[in-house]
């Protein structure tokens, strides 16, 4: 199966930076879109920033301008780069992937276990 992978979270006070990274492992024929989505206590996952296969990207209007998703398709590996953080940015933050496994295969969906992004004021 595939696993995904998250590092990088952590304390920062406001106004610092953090880059998350994922990686995807297992049996892998193609990866379509990747993405960071974040969820606080009592509410819904919302989707943060996605990625394509190609250099196509969309972004919550919330974080436009101080994040910035990318992706190193040899590595199976999405990056996100959150600069200018805010208070209000803490989450726990999730990947995920559309992954193919082969090519006869429809793709499926994969969530990573999550990581913890707390910004101080």
């Amino acid at each position: 199966q595939v696993q995904l992978v998250e590092s990088g979270g952590g304390l920062v006070q406001a106004g610092g930076s953090l880059r998350l990274s994922c990686a995807a492992s297992g049996i892998i024929f193609s990866i379509r879109a990747m993405s960071w989505y974040r969820q606080t206590p009592g509410k819904q996952r919302d989707l943060v920033a996605r990625i394509h296969s190609g250099t196509d990207t969309t972004y919550a209007d919330s974080v436009k301008g101080r994040f910035t998703i990318s992706r190193d398709n040899a590595k199976n590996t999405v990056y996100l780069q959150m600069n200018s953080l805010k208070p209000e940015d803490t989450a726990v933050y999730y990947c995920h992937a559309n992954v193919a496994i082969s090519a006869t295969q429809y793709e499926s969906s994969y969530w990573g276990q999550g990581t913890q992004v707390t910004v101080s004021s």
